[in-house]
């Protein structure tokens, strides 16, 4: 007779297997029939107690418990169940409006959240992302095989201690649902961190949609982000989605989010909150399934101490941070990352790949970068249209230690020292904007037509 199967069932005839934890009859019914017409057998508890015993003599594929419990909370349940049981997903329900329930239960590790009443269709999107990771696909890769499990072109590279620990944490963050704040300086490679999370998750057969909170004019931020009705406003001819509809199911990476306005914050906080979004024009909101990541170079702590972004959306974004970190503390990296990007630029080139020199790697590893991997990547351009054979010298490099680049230009004249300073302003704004010059011009303060003719006026195309 074959033994039982990894649900405890016969084997051959495994049927998936949610736990429900709740003291109200009704939503232990509402819960037990809808799992039951998507095909899962469920056991149901109403408190922590009767929880635990359960857990002792079945195992099981989705925990759904109550935040609140007769002899205890959905935390401590949480709590059991994370350390007896790593594999298995836990949601958590809570009370509408109890925001900081949902948050505490995912920095606990929950896998998601329910606010009550609970939205069938919700519930659905959240068990079938369960199960898929209970099943495995999302499991991090073994050590060694990390390249094969990434998307081409969309690799972490790098065996220092810092990029190691990053490459660990992604893995554990992509089996969760729980907002990411990703954190570091420009160049170091945040929305790259957000497409690995992404691609390692439940949802990487879903759209990945990134948006440059900063690259978009204020009167529009509402529309592009929830889409509009025909007849919304001046020039709306049809109905159309935003951004959160076109991530439906799957990711929605906010970079530059400390840009949005705050009228904005508002709505956006309302959204993740509650998981529904109303089109501009429209008086119906609708569900959205969309895991939300966000990233900045500014420390968005102190853009909320400076009151220009808001405490509670801070909070709701920044459930869990990733820092990514800059390449001067991983520079044993540094030649691996080159090495990589001369072969990329060889294969697109159709051209032998060129060498660096040893000189090349140590000017390479003593340079801080200031604009990290971003940085790297303009150096190595510049030398290969510099390099005269198949190998790349330090000369081509051009590299000039950040001390010595201060010092001459606090030697120059007033003007010109003004003119350098304000050039670098404005070459540091386009490229934190992607050189969307509208976006550039917000960071700097100053208007379109300012932006436009300051750079005529220094050189910059």
């Amino acid at each position: 007779m074959p033994g039982p199967g990894p649900h405890g069932a016969a084997e051959g005839a495994v049927k998936a297997r949610a736990l429900i934890v709740d003291d109200e009859a009704d939503i232990r019914e509402l819960l037990s029939l809808t799992l039951n017409r998507m095909g899962l057998d469920t056991d149901a508890a109403e408190s922590e107690f009767e929880a635990r015993q359960l857990l002792q003599k079945q195992q099981y594929d989705v925990c759904l418990t109550d935040m609140r419990l007769p002899d205890g909370d959905g935390l401590a349940l949480l709590g059991h169940a994370s350390r007896f049981w790593p594999r298995m997903p836990v949601a958590v329900i809570t009370a509408y409006g109890s925001a900081e329930n949902a948050v505490a239960a995912l920095k606990a590790g929950a896998f998601d959240y329910l606010v009550k009443p609970v939205q069938v269709n919700q519930l659905r999107a959240l068990v079938k992302s369960a199960l898929k990771l209970s099943e495995g696909s999302a499991v991090p890769a073994p050590a060694g095989a990390a390249a094969d499990s990434e998307p081409a072109g969309h690799t972490l590279l790098g065996e220092s201690a810092p990029i190691r620990q990053t490459r660990a944490m992604i893995d554990r963050l992509a089996r969760s649902q729980a907002p990411i704040h990703v954190s570091g300086e420009s160049g170091c490679g945040k929305e790259l961190a957000a497409k690995l999370i992404h691609h390692k998750s439940v949802r990487h057969e879903r759209p990945f949609v990134p948006v440059n909170c900063g690259a978009i004019p204020e009167n529009l931020v509402e529309s592009e982000f929830f889409g509009y009705r025909k007849g919304a406003f001046t020039g709306a001819d049809g109905e159309r989605g935003g951004f959160f509809q076109a991530a439906d199911g799957g990711t929605l990476f906010l970079d530059e989010v400390a840009e949005l306005p705050l009228l904005m914050q508002v709505k956006l906080l309302r959204a993740i909150q509650e998981k529904r979004v109303r089109k501009v024009g429209s008086a119906q909101e609708e569900g959205v399934d969309v895991r939300v990541i966000s990233a900045t170079h500014k420390d968005l702590a102190e853009e909320v101490k400076a009151g220009r972004f808001r405490q509670d959306l801070f909070y709701r974004l920044n459930v869990i941070e990733l820092k990514m970190p800059p390449l001067r503390d991983m520079p044993e990296d540094i030649g691996l990352l080159a090495d990589a990007f001369l072969q990329r630029r060889a294969v697109q080139d159709g051209t032998p790949v060129p060498s660096l020199s040893p000189g090349a790697v140590r000017a390479l590893e003593d340079y801080p970068f200031p604009g990290n991997v971003r940085e790297l990547e303009n150096v190595l351009e510049r030398a290969l249209a510099l390099c005269s054979g198949s190998e790349i010298t330090p000369e081509d490099l051009q590299l000039k230690p950040a001390a010595v680049e201060a010092a001459d230009i606090r030697g120059l004249p007033l003007e010109d020292y003004l003119a350098t300073i304000e050039k670098q302003a404005i070459v540091e704004a386009l490229e934190k904007t992607r050189y969307n010059r509208t976006a550039a011009a917000k960071i700097l303060g100053i208007s379109f037509r300012q932006l436009r003719y300051r750079m005529e006026r220094l050189g910059i195309e």
